[in-house]
């Protein structure tokens, strides 16, 4: 689950990194006000799940109140495009109005999840702000990784190493171990799968400052944290992934024009894989796990039928823990639920695989059955 910068800065003062002054405003009026605050100066950020925002627009240095005003009504309401939305762009609903930075310095600090080491890892770079990604691309070896032992925690010699890398001046390095083992305590405390301080400055006076924050909360610990679960925006999620969330349902809304209704992420990937490869693209992955019954494979398909680019269905269920014959009304009734008339490829296999095909076949629905994954892809491709 994603936050908020605004949100991710509370949780930074909490753990005692320094962040600017500033507030959060949902109205032109607050804008002028929270500026006047800060001594008619500041900077306006728009407060989206998405990266980019200062080439796209949605940062704004504004010299007066007047101007921060303008500046607010111009954005609050609109839909901010960056590289990493979609054409669409995601909602501008609130700004966070901060105090303007005397940077002398701009680093780069996170931790995350390296798959390869199975474990935490600290990233690094002295070339930290908004060219960030293009230092990973064109000179990865000025990022330092740092990977963390989970049992030992990070070290004291981890935290010298990486100010070394950093090359910071001397009275810092206290301060920066400090900063380094507060971001590792809120990755581990709060369950994130990312914290991310980009860009952390050094001000002119010699300060360590948080002057933009992110963090990616692992959805599957956020029973642990009723606090954390509270952040959540729906606003700025996909509406049918938002959906399905709601409905302890996996799905991944993707470019593609066929719907897939799948139990399992393995068979699930397999079933994108091979999508793909007949030439007709996923327009999801779906995984509607192995407990679900008549009523949550019904909101699944449903999810998938209310995608107006999908053409076309196709289920590959293994019956298990969720039979056969359970996908099978559940399919149906979100059909007919919805009116729908889109064709369906069915391939299904395991626990009460008859009574289910016996089902779909006396549905009345547009159903060509496969028994391989061969002829799945040719199934879906003459659907199409």
């Amino acid at each position: 689950m994603k936050i908020h910068e605004y949100q991710a800065k509370e949780i930074f003062a909490r753990y005692g990194i320094a962040v600017p002054k500033g507030s959060v405003v949902t109205t032109a009026q607050e804008a002028r006000q929270a500026t006047a605050t800060l001594g008619g100066k500041a900077v306006l950020k728009a407060q989206v799940h998405a990266g980019g925002r200062g080439k796209a627009g949605g940062v704004k240095v504004v010299r007066t109140a007047a101007e921060a005003e303008r500046t607010a009504r111009s954005l609050l309401g609109t839909n901010l495009v960056t590289h990493q939305t979609d054409a669409r762009g995601v909602p501008v609903r609130s700004l966070l109005v901060e105090e303007l930075a005397d940077i002398k310095q701009e680093l780069y600090l996170a931790i995350t999840i390296d798959r390869g080491f199975r474990g935490p890892v600290m990233l690094a770079s002295a070339g930290g702000g908004m060219e960030i990604e293009e230092v990973a691309a064109s000179r990865p070896q000025d990022i330092h990784t740092e990977p963390i032992e989970p049992v030992l925690g990070l070290m004291p010699y981890q935290t010298r190493r990486v100010i070394a890398r950093l090359k910071l001046a001397p009275p810092l390095h206290r301060p920066a171990a400090q900063l380094m083992t507060a971001l590792y305590r809120i990755f581990t405390e709060c369950d994130c799968s990312l914290v991310e301080i980009n860009p952390l400055i050094v001000t002119a006076d010699d300060r360590l400052v948080a002057l933009d924050g992110k963090l990616d909360l692992e959805g599957d610990a956020l029973f642990r944290h009723a606090d954390l679960r509270e952040l959540r925006d729906r606003a700025q999620e996909d509406p049918l992934e938002a959906e399905a969330v709601d409905e302890g349902i996996a799905y991944v809304k993707l470019d593609g024009q066929v719907g897939c209704l799948v139990n399992g992420a393995g068979l699930a990937m397999a079933t994108l894989d091979v999508t793909n490869a007949a030439g007709a693209p996923p327009a999801n992955f779906l995984d509607v796990g192995g407990g679900a019954d008549d009523e949550k494979v019904s909101k699944a398909v449903s999810i998938i039928l209310s995608d107006p680019a999908v053409n076309r269905v196709l289920v590959n269920v293994f019956g298990g823990i969720l039979r056969c014959d359970v996908a099978a009304r559940g399919i149906v009734l979100a059909y007919q639920r919805r009116g729908a008339t889109l064709p369906l490829v069915v391939r299904m296999l395991g626990t009460n695989v008859e009574e289910g095909k016996k089902t779909l076949r006396e549905s009345g629905l547009n159903v060509t059955f496969a028994d391989t994954l061969g002829e799945v892809a040719q199934a879906i491709s003459r659907a199409g």
